[in-house]
């Protein structure tokens, strides 16, 4: 995620980081180039001169544009559903974590120096590597090693089997509190409470694997790549006889936005990845670190991320 001040006057135009233009650069300029031989030519193919007016620009370029608005609306809608999603995590993990360390029953306050023997430290740790490996599995990257410490050596050890390795945290979760039950540690009143917030962080999960899992449907964003391309390829036929010399500079202006509204909307229709303007998934799961940790008590916390290059992972 791109997290900076608004540039203000020049500095606006020639701002990179974050900008959509390093990633449409290559066909932008294939773009001009074919706009100033067609100006160069004045139209003339192989001698041949194609006259086309503005006005099947004008009727393509509206609906064009309507389009390519609808999509990006859709892309974003998934960008903040996942921003909401995770926003749930860290809420309930923050609840989970005080559950554990108010509603068990133990005869000594939870610690983190206490280690994995407590359940109440167990289960708080084992939170935070959930959302550690929920980033891992929406990225499709190998599972963070710092999960190792947060869990039991036979968890970790199974959690490089499992299909879905948050599913199977959230499972371990639950034997946890049927233990806490069985021994009496928490009144089975409570044991609700405790369940409903393993669901809610096992639902949130699931809404995220499910924009994961279904993207935009292919045909309907490549027949706007298509269209979008043929559009800005064509336009300098219906602009050279109008305005001329002018034409690579018009068709510039309109292939930046054109393009750079597609590139935006490939971009945010998958908010979990590694792209500029991706969801910071590292530094939501480092905030979530601090919180919990911070509620066991422990001395040394985790520094939360900053920006590198305007730039949040």
């Amino acid at each position: 995620m791109i997290l900076r001040e608004r540039p203000s006057g020049l500095r606006m135009f020639i701002a990179l980081r974050g900008s959509v233009l390093p990633r449409i650069a290559p066909v932008l300029l294939v773009t001009v180039a074919i706009a100033t031989l067609v100006t160069w030519s004045h139209g003339d193919v192989f001698r041949l001169k194609i006259t086309l007016t503005a006005i099947p620009f004008t009727l393509i370029g509206l609906p064009l544009a309507i389009f390519l608005g609808f999509r990006n609306n859709a892309a974003y809608d998934r960008f903040w559903e996942g921003r909401k999603l995770w926003g749930e995590l860290v809420l309930r993990s923050r609840s989970l974590a005080r559950q554990c360390l108010t509603l068990v029953d133990y005869p000594a306050p939870a610690r983190a120096d206490g280690g994995l023997a407590d359940l109440r430290v167990r289960m708080v740790l084992r939170a935070i590597a959930f959302n550690l490996a929920l980033r891992d599995m929406l990225r499709r990257q190998d599972m963070d090693p710092a999960m190792q410490a947060l869990l039991l050596p036979a968890e970790w050890n199974a959690l490089h089997g499992a299909p879905n390795p948050p599913d199977f945290l959230m499972q371990q979760m639950g034997l946890d509190l049927r233990q806490c039950l069985k021994e009496g540690r928490v009144d089975p009143v409570l044991v609700v409470a405790i369940d409903a917030t393993l669901t809610a962080l096992a639902g949130a999960a699931a809404g995220c694997e499910r924009i994961k899992n279904t993207p935009v449907p292919f045909s309907y964003t490549l027949l706007l790549h298509r269209t979008s391309y043929l559009y800005c390829f064509l336009l300098p036929f219906g602009l050279v006889d109008a305005i001329g010399f002018m034409t690579p500079f018009v068709v510039a202006i309109v292939a930046y936005t054109f393009f750079g509204l597609d590139a935006l909307g490939d971009e945010l229709e998958e908010p979990f990845g590694l792209e500029p303007n991706d969801l910071p998934l590292d530094t939501i799961c480092r905030a979530i670190e601090i919180d919990l940790r911070a509620a066991l008590h422990e001395p040394n916390l985790p520094p939360a991320l900053k920006p590198v290059d305007y730039r949040l992972t």
